[in-house]
C-alpha cells in the first residue's frame, strides 16, 4: 500500500490564486519490506566452461585461453608472440616462393614453345635444303645448301638433346605443382593464426613443410633437377617422412573426438581402395607416359643425326642419302612434336604427382586411426568431410563406397569403383 501525503499546501477551489509560505512535497512509499543480502550465485569454473563448451560441439574442442585468478587481473593469449612472429615469418617466405615458382615457371612453359618452335623451323629448312641439293645440277649450289643442311642438322641434334635433357614442358608443371602446393601451406598457417593457439611445434612442422617442399620441387637446374628418366616410377613426395605410429589396443571400442568404430572402418576401407584403384591405376599410367618419353627422346636426336649424316653425301652415288636427309628430318619433325608439342614430360609427371597425392592420403588417413589416444587425432566428422571433399564426393557417397568396398570380393570382382571423382 503507498500514500501520498502534501503538506503545507493551501488549495482553493474558488479562486484562480494559489497561497502558501512555504511549500513542502513530500512522498512516502509504503510496501513489504524485501530482505537484501549478499548475491550468491553458482561458481562455475573455466574448466567445465570449456569441458561443456567441448560436448556440445560434438568433441572438437576450439583452443580457449582463460585466466581466471583471485582478484582482477589482465586476461593474456596463450599464443607466445615469439612463435606469432616466427609464423608470420614463414608466412613471407611461403609467399615469396609461390611468386618465385610462379614466376620461373611462365618461363620454362615459353621455353617449352620458343625451343619447338626454333627446332622445328631448323629441321624442316635442313630438311629442304638437303631436297634442294640433290635437284640441283651444278656443283656451287650443290656445296652450299650440303653444308647449309648440315649445320642446321647438327645444331637442331644439339638443341634437341639439351631440350630431351631438361624438359621445359615437365620442368613447368613441377613449378606449377609447388605454387599450388605453396598456396595451400600458406592457407594452412594463416588459418592457424587466426583461429588456432600455435606453438612452437606448429613453427617446426610449418617449417619442415617448407623445407620437403624445396627438396620436391627444386628451383635450379644444375645439380638439384629431378631425374627426368627413372628406372622405375615412384610417387611424388612433397611432405615430411615421419614414422608411422603403431597401432596398439584396436581391439577395444574407441569413442570421443568424433571418432568411432564404425568410421576407423570406413576410413580402412577407403584406404584399401585407394591402394589398388587410385594409386596403382596412376602408377600404371606413369609407367606408360616413361616408356613413351624414353622412346621418344632418344627417337629425335637419332632422327637430325640421321639426316645430318644424309645431307653431307648428297650428290654422292648413293642414293640413301637423300632419303636419309629428306626423310630424317621430316620424321624427327614429327617425333619432335609428339613429345614436346604432346609435353609427354608434363604428362608423366602429372601422373606421378595424382600418384603421389593418394599416397599422402593413406598416410594421412592411417596416421590417424593408427593414433590410440582419439584426442591427439583430428576430429573424426571434420576429417571424414575433408576426405570426402578431396575425394570429389559427398558423405553419403564416401559411406557408399566403404560399405560396397567391405562387401566385394576384390579376387572374384575386377569392376571395383575408383575412391576419387576429380582425377
Amino acid at each position: 500500500m503507498a500514500s501520498l501525503q502534501v503538506s503545507g499546501m493551501v488549495v482553493s477551489g474558488s479562486s484562480s490564486s494559489f497561497c502558501s509560505h512555504k511549500t513542502l512535497v513530500r512522498a512516502t512509499i509504503n510496501g513489504p519490506k524485501i530482505p537484501i543480502g549478499p548475491l550468491s550465485l553458482p561458481r562455475l569454473s573455466s574448466k567445465d566452461f570449456i569441458e561443456e563448451l567441448s560436448l556440445r560441439s560434438g568433441g572438437y574442442a576450439i583452443p580457449v585461453t582463460t585466466q581466471m585468478e583471485k582478484g582482477s587481473g589482465p586476461k593474456t593469449s596463450s599464443s607466445d608472440p615469439v612463435v606469432v612472429a616466427k609464423l608470420h615469418a614463414i608466412m613471407e617466405a611461403v609467399a615469396d616462393r609461390i611468386e618465385m615458382h610462379k614466376n620461373i615457371g611462365e618461363q620454362r612453359d615459353n621455353w617449352n614453345h620458343l625451343l619447338l618452335s626454333s627446332i622445328h623451323a631448323m629441321t624442316l629448312t635442313a630438311a629442304t635444303m638437303c631436297g634442294l641439293a640433290a635437284a640441283s645440277a651444278s656443283g656451287e649450289p650443290l656445296a652450299g645448301l650440303k653444308v647449309s643442311s648440315t649445320i642446321l642438322y647438327l645444331a637442331a641434334t644439339g638443341m634437341l638433346a639439351i631440350m630431351n635433357k631438361i624438359q621445359p614442358s615437365q620442368l613447368a608443371e613441377e613449378q606449377r605443382n609447388a605454387a599450388r602446393l605453396f598456396k595451400q601451406l600458406h592457407g594452412q598457417i594463416q588459418t592457424l593464426l587466426s583461429v588456432g593457439s600455435p606453438t612452437v611445434s606448429d613453427v617446426n612442422e610449418a617449417t619442415e613443410n617448407v623445407l620437403a617442399l624445396d627438396k620436391a620441387y627444386p628451383l635450379p637446374l644444375l645439380g638439384a633437377m629431378l631425374e627426368r628418366y627413372p628406372s622405375s616410377v615412384e610417387p611424388a613426395v612433397w611432405w615430411p617422412q615421419q614414422r608411422r605410429k603403431q597401432a596398439k589396443g584396436l581391439g577395444r571400442k574407441i569413442e570421443g573426438n568424433g571418432w568411432n568404430r564404425e568410421l576407423e572402418d570406413e576410413m580402412r576401407e577407403i584406404v584399401g581402395v585407394l591402394k589398388r584403384k587410385d594409386k596403382a591405376d596412376y602408377l600404371r599410367l606413369s609407367g606408360k607416359a616413361l616408356k613413351a618419353h624414353k622412346v621418344l627422346a632418344f627417337s629425335g636426336p637419332l632422327l637430325t643425326g640421321l639426316g645430318a649424316l644424309g645431307s653431307a653425301f648428297v650428290g654422292t652415288t648413293n642414293p640413301w642419302a637423300v632419303i636419309l636427309g629428306v626423310g630424317g628430318g621430316a620424321l624427327a619433325s614429327v617425333v619432335n612434336a609428339m613429345e614436346h608439342g604432346g609435353q609427354v614430360g608434363m604428362i608423366f609427371e602429372m601422373y606421378r604427382s595424382n600418384a603421389g597425392f593418394f599416397k599422402l592420403m593413406e598416410e594421412s588417413i592411417e596416421s590417424n586411426i593408427n593414433e590410440t589416444n582419439v584426442w591427439g587425432r583430428e576430429n573424426g566428422q571434420v576429417y571424414e568431410m575433408k576426405v570426402a571433399l578431396q575425394l570429389g564426393r559427398s558423405l553419403s557417397d564416401l559411406k557408399n563406397l566403404a560399405a560396397s568396398s567391405s562387401l566385394r570380393n576384390i579376387e572374384e570382382d575386377t569392376g571395383e569403383e575408383f575412391g576419387s571423382k576429380l582425377f
